[in-house]
């Protein structure tokens, strides 16, 4: 049992308290909450971590959508529109998969770790960053990924999706928990979907997809045109969408579900995300490096937005304050002091919550997974979160399961 005492206290719920200082008592979780002289006298046996001056602890970073499997990425890919980059993205596969090492992912969960990302969802299309994430010391939500629309491939991919995510059910621990990833309305049949999210159902894995990123999924399923159009014509002639956008949504009814990026969703389908249940991912840097445009998230409820990096594919940095500071700049017209609390959130409480994990805030019997940072002497309480985003790039020290790491 320990306590750590700091100058301030980021709790990170819904009402964004900060508390002054004041100290936390923990093992695994978190045990109690007060001031630092009262929780000595009831945890007379505690270790005591006096925080230095100006320190803020709050809770580890959670990055709810990360492709670890295109972390070789640098320069391989083409930017700028969204067909372009899936295109090169196809041409350049299995070369960045087979460059795409154990250590070379080791090492980008190394750089998370530095900056407080304590949980994330890996979002795993062949099963190549398994060990990687086995070996971690982060929480993982394995989502183990399912796509293809061939209707005559049908039953090959589901058994090859069954095997990996058995492998993945045959390890499973507490920091590493199966999760199901339906890839995308354009990319995945119905049948493989259906299939995939009884599993989910049953055994009440979380599940991940991409939704509505960009003009071409748009007019794609709106019309059967655009630029998906020519792209299925060199692959499967005749080609026509395999369901609306508000049917693909009605598939997930029942399960706990993050519709990653939904920058080209209509309101009325944000409205129908909320009313079964699910969540939206939000990744700033992939949108604007594919070109797919901004998500308004000032028209989306606030507890339904988390914060992801996606992967290397599509981003330069895994570090989820990087991802908080292109979120500042890409949403211009919002109030700064309101959006930092608000990027905060969607970066803990909000990504535990569509994750399902009993972490992002600070409060009794959560899990002790939280960071410890610092801010300079003249912070305003008030730009607190401002400055944290700025200014923080590694965290002093981070906590998972009480431990440091």
């Amino acid at each position: 049992m320990k306590i750590i005492s700091a100058s301030y206290i980021l709790t990170c719920n819904n009402n964004f308290d900060i508390l002054e200082n004041c100290a936390i008592c923990f093992d695994k979780t978190i045990l109690d909450i007060d001031e630092l002289t009262i929780l000595e006298q009831k945890y007379p046996d505690a270790e005591v971590i006096n925080l230095p001056k100006n320190s803020v602890l709050m809770p580890g970073l959670i990055n709810p959508h990360v492709h670890l499997e295109f972390s070789s990425n640098k320069t391989s890919l083409e930017y700028g529109s969204f067909m372009t980059w899936l295109n090169s993205v196809i041409q350049k596969r299995d070369d960045l998969l087979s460059t795409c090492s154990d250590e070379v992912m080791q090492k980008q969960l190394k750089i998370m770790q530095k900056s407080g990302t304590t949980s994330f969802g890996a979002v795993s299309s062949f099963g190549n960053d398994f060990e990687a994430c086995l070996k971690s010391p982060q929480r993982v939500v394995y989502f183990t990924e399912i796509l293809g629309s061939r209707p005559d491939a049908v039953d090959i991919l589901f058994d090859d999706f069954k095997s990996r995510l058995r492998h993945v059910e045959d390890n499973a621990n507490e920091r590493l928990i199966p999760a199901i990833s339906i890839h995308s309305p354009y990319s995945t049949h119905p049948i493989l979907a259906k299939n995939a999210l009884d599993i989910a159902r049953k055994f009440h894995y979380v599940v991940s997809t991409h939704f509505m990123e960009s003009v071409a999924e748009r007019d794609w399923l709106d019309s059967g045109q655009g630029e998906f159009n020519d792209f299925f014509s060199n692959f499967a002639p005749n080609s026509k969408p395999m369901s609306s956008a508000t049917s693909y949504i009605e598939l997930f009814e029942g399960c706990k579900t993050l519709f990653t990026h939904c920058v080209q969703a209509k309101q009325e389908e944000i409205e129908k995300i909320e009313k079964i249940g699910g969540s939206i991912t939000h990744c700033p840097v992939s949108n604007r490096l594919l070109g797919v445009g901004r998500l308004e998230i000032e028209n989306i409820k606030k507890p339904m937005l988390n914060l992801g990096t996606d992967g290397l594919s599509s981003n330069i940095s895994l570090n989820l304050w990087d991802e908080m500071r292109s979120a500042l700049m890409m949403h211009f017209k919002a109030d700064l002091n309101k959006l930092a609390p608000l990027l905060l959130q969607m970066s803990t409480s909000n990504a535990a919550q569509a994750l399902g994990l009993n972490a992002g805030e600070i409060a009794k019997e959560k899990l002790a997974d939280f960071i410890v940072c610092e801010v300079h002497d003249d912070t305003q309480l008030e730009s607190l979160a401002l400055a944290l985003i700025l200014h923080t790039k590694f965290t002093k020290a981070t906590y998972i399961a009480g431990e440091k790491i």
